[in-house]
């Protein structure tokens, strides 16, 4: 069962004496798992050698070694997740002394105690103006005292523990008069109903399994969009039976998207909810819907609106080499305009594809088809594209959605 590493305090590593923590390694991404050790406890490594390979959510990364010494711990076994900021692995540098590594509760030194051969630090921390160890707040969260009741007699007010087992003892019945009443009044045991289990067991021959990197990213983006987006959805048709032979339905559903920007460029846009602000774009960066067997990525096709369909499909052909060999890099994985999903490719006619904030707005391509049409003295079957266009309904109007797909239909009507 994979482990999650979450904050905690570390202190007391024998001779370790450098902590080496977690950097980012995908520009905010919250943490990473552990693929492989290139080391191993008690071998020595130089600085930039190779230390660990992580997966990310979005990219496999071989994170080099900043110090040249020897490997003294190992934070997590492959499988495990670090989160950024905390402690990957330990390191003994010759002729220096030992560091235990920052927290989230920093404060001032009020203590060292040797411990085998390791200088463990006790850190004051200040709580409402009252000054506490973790140690000491440990254990009065054991006996249930409440630190704000306490009258400090250690050094410049700290509170010390004898401070909270003397209050632990003097705890009285009129100090707690709810806990005493119920203490001394007649109870009916009830036996609770049964608890139903949340989690399902799993079927026979199958097992739960943790979501790992791009899986488990794809499912916090999800989960975030459901959460911060309005999404409505509209869909047409674009009559393409007039195409030349050896259209490239991506570019041109590219090229369509730069006319639909032209028409509404309300739609190229970000939206920060906090702040109650939109950002209309002068480029249009395609935040392109990549289908993998690890899971779905959205990587940036940047400046359509300026280059030549050579050198889209070029850039574009780069683009999926590298996610598929997850060589992309973190900064083509981000900051998007507007985003393109081809899942016509594959099959299906219309969807309602989910907007990544702050994007405001997702166009999908459904599987061309022939469909009956009437024409001038009878019909003709002629191959349609079906689109579907999700946007954002607190910054979008449903008339702005409307002539942005209008704009795209009539640049895919064109026959080249």
């Amino acid at each position: 069962m994979r482990k999650t590493y979450p904050g905690r305090r570390y202190g007391g590593y024998g001779s370790l004496v450098k902590i080496f923590i977690l950097p980012d390694l995908g520009e905010g991404l919250p943490d990473a798992e552990i693929i492989v050790w290139h080391v191993t406890e008690g071998d020595d490594i130089r600085q930039d050698d190779a230390l660990v390979t992580m997966e990310t959510a979005k990219a496999v990364v071989e994170v080099p070694s900043p110090y040249t010494g020897k490997v003294g711990k190992l934070f997590g076994q492959p499988g495990d997740v670090i989160e950024t900021g905390k402690p990957l692995a330990g390191f003994e540098l010759e002729g220096q002394e030992n560091e235990v590594p920052e927290t989230e509760d920093t404060g001032t030194v009020v203590g060292r105690v040797e411990s085998s051969g390791a200088v463990v630090t006790d850190q004051l921390t200040n709580i409402g103006g009252m000054k506490i160890t973790p140690a000491v707040r440990a254990l009065a969260r054991k006996l249930k005292v409440n630190i704000a009741t306490i009258t400090a007699t250690g050094k410049d007010g700290v509170i010390t523990r004898a401070d909270i087992e003397n209050a632990a003892q003097h705890t009285t019945d009129d100090a707690h008069p709810v806990s005493t009443y119920l203490s001394k009044a007649e109870t009916t045991p009830v036996t609770p109903r049964a608890i139903q289990q949340v989690v399902p067991r799993a079927t026979p021959g199958a097992e739960w399994q943790p979501l790992r990197g791009t899986r488990r990213s794809m499912a916090r983006v999800m989960s975030d969009s459901h959460a911060r987006v309005v999404p409505t959805s509209i869909m047409d048709d674009a009559d393409v039976q007039q195409w030349a032979p050896g259209q490239d339905k991506t570019l041109r559903l590219l090229r369509s998207i730069r006319a639909g920007v032209q028409a509404e460029p309300g739609l190229n846009a970000w939206y920060d909810a906090d702040r109650d602000l939109r950002l209309v774009h002068a480029v249009i960066d395609v935040g392109m819907a990549i289908d993998t067997p690890e899971g779905l990525f959205a990587a940036a096709l940047r400046n359509i609106q300026n280059r030549s369909e050579e050198d889209i499909r070029t850039a574009l052909d780069d683009l999926k080499y590298k996610v598929e060999n997850r060589s992309v890099p973190p900064a083509d994985l981000k900051d998007y305009t507007i985003m393109l999903s081809n899942f016509g490719m594959i099959a299906g006619r219309y969807a309602t594809p989910v907007i990544t904030p702050p994007c405001v707005c997702i166009i999908a391509a459904g599987k061309a088809r022939q469909e009956v049409r009437p024409v001038a003295g009878g019909f003709e079957a002629h191959r349609v594209i079906p689109l579907s266009l999700t946007f954002d309904h607190r910054v979008c109007t449903g008339g702005e959605a409307a002539r942005f797909l209008r704009a795209m239909i009539g640049d895919l009507n064109r026959p080249d």
